[in-house]
């Protein structure tokens, strides 16, 4: 039985750097075409249409910290979110929240989910396309994504 992974690329195309999640999906699905691949700018429950039914999930937002430099890439567990942590799909209900109503549903949900998010400069301005900084490092980031999750 082939497992089912789920590239799901999150955030705002036309809000600078918050497009950033969605621009390493597009990325990754370039080089791997076989892979099931979802940008999207939906938030809380209604990503729940997605997540549900998939084995493997791999999330791809973008966060700002007040230590980290653009283009910075973090892993986050999926326990470790909560409602303050400032990824863009935790807006109205958090990721964790869905993974729980999902559960409380008995929907099919990931048994593997990574969750990474990418340190912006600018999520604040409108305008297409990422700054320079972050969108230099797009190509990297989908090819280490790619590795750790041996996609």
């Amino acid at each position: 039985m082939n497992m089912k992974a789920l590239i799901l690329g999150l955030g705002n195309p036309i809000v600078t750097d918050d497009g950033v999640g969605i621009e390493i999906a597009k990325k990754i699905g370039e080089g791997k075409p076989d892979l099931e691949v979802v940008e999207t700018s939906e938030a809380g429950l209604a990503l729940l249409d997605y997540i549900a039914g998939c084995d493997k999930l791999v999330i791809i937002d973008s966060i700002k910290t007040e230590k980290g430099r653009p283009g910075d890439l973090y892993k986050i567990e999926l326990g470790d979110l909560n409602a303050t942590t400032d990824l863009s799909c935790s807006h109205g209900v958090d990721l964790a929240s869905v993974f729980e109503v999902g559960e409380g549903l008995n929907c099919k949900m990931p048994q593997s989910v990574s969750i990474y998010a990418v340190e912006v400069k600018d999520n604040s301005t409108f305008g297409e396309g990422c700054t320079t900084e972050v969108m230099d490092r797009i190509p990297f980031i989908a090819r280490q994504i790619v590795r750790e999750e041996q996609l």
